[in-house]
């Protein structure tokens, strides 16, 4: 049995001989602290916050236990990030877990040293955070959930869904590091299915008033929500403006049918984030970054929320029902 006592007491003990720095000497070490940073807010990531700790246990690591976590949210303003990440560098973290494109960039030129673990919704090499998936190289590695390779079967299922939608919007955050290239994605998924796109911007809570009223004077018939952390922390406020103004609208993931979306077509967040919490413990093991090839999240899901479809009008098709993997009632 192991009995510790303060250092007021050990000194009382010994008449008070023994000096601080041998007292310091005597302390148990510490256990090893993840930095988690994220552009988001905490409370609509709680989901996937479970599921990286549940990677995290696979690996042999539980929070409170054998391994610290430093949570470090933007709260929506991505030019926070350079700053939280310097602070995470400064409190000397053992890993750097970023879980977006804007985050992992703000790590990676925060340090070359701490190793890094992202998750983003894009490209790592097109994004230059590593030299090639099998062989990231420097210190960072991570997960890639490529929303935007299936744009096209989110704008077939949302045609097939409205039919009678001439113009579809996409709304995008220009903050976005990958707003550019989704765009890009969606205009010439469009080109090929002969849709026209409007595209409309948003990256505050006011913006997104302002764009459901420019959707409705242009006559939209449906919308795309591209995938963005800030857009999955105002997940409620979306799915209320699109109820609102009775716009069908497909999402990247399936939060935001939970919350009352109409359906979403993409891959799985929260398994992505356990795929981070895994990788996580392997760093901890002393795995080096460069020899950890990047994960690409393979997990898709179709969610269709049944009962917003009827309060909008919608008759989803048969096929499409049959095809997705939850319908929410």
């Amino acid at each position: 049995m192991t009995v510790t006592i303060g250092r007021r007491e050990l000194l009382a003990a010994l008449g008070g001989a023994v000096a601080l720095p041998l007292a310091g000497r005597a302390q148990q070490p510490t256990m090893p602290v993840i930095g988690f940073l994220n552009s988001g807010s905490p409370g609509p990531f709680a989901r996937n916050v479970a599921a990286f700790r549940q990677g995290l246990k696979e690996a042999g690591y539980i929070e409170g236990q054998n391994v610290a976590i430093e949570y470090h949210w933007a709260e929506g303003q991505i030019d926070r990030l350079p700053a939280l990440a310097a602070d995470l560098v400064r409190r000397q973290v053992a890993v750097i877990v970023a879980m977006d494109s804007a985050s992992a960039l703000a790590a990676k030129a925060a340090s070359i040293t701490i190793p890094v673990i992202f998750l983003i919704g894009a490209d790592p090499v097109k994004l230059g955070l590593v030299a090639t998936f099998n062989r990231p190289g420097g210190n960072i590695t991570g997960v890639s959930v490529l929303f935007n390779t299936l744009v096209a079967k989110q704008l077939e299922a949302l045609r097939e869904t409205v039919p009678q939608a001439d113009l579809i919007g996409l709304l995008v955050n220009p903050t976005n590091p990958n707003a550019e290239s989704d765009t890009r994605d969606v205009q010439a998924a469009a080109n090929v299915l002969g849709q026209k796109l409007v595209v409309v911007n948003g990256s505050t809570e006011s913006e997104l008033e302002t764009v459901f009223v420019t959707l409705a004077q242009q006559h939209t018939g449906a919308l795309v929500v591209s995938a963005d952390p800030f857009f999955v922390s105002r997940r409620n406020k979306l799915v209320e403006l699109a109820a609102r103004q009775t716009l069908p609208t497909i999402y990247p993931m399936r939060d935001f049918v939970a919350a009352g979306g109409l359906m979403s077509y993409g891959a799985s967040l929260a398994d992505g984030y356990r795929q981070v919490g895994v990788y996580a413990g392997r760093i901890l093991k002393g795995a080096q970054p460069a020899n950890l090839p990047v994960q690409q999240a393979v997990k898709v899901e179709l969610i269709i929320n049944f009962k917003t479809a009827k309060a909008l009008g919608v008759t989803v098709p048969l096929p499409l029902l049959g095809r997705a993997d939850e319908v929410i009632e």
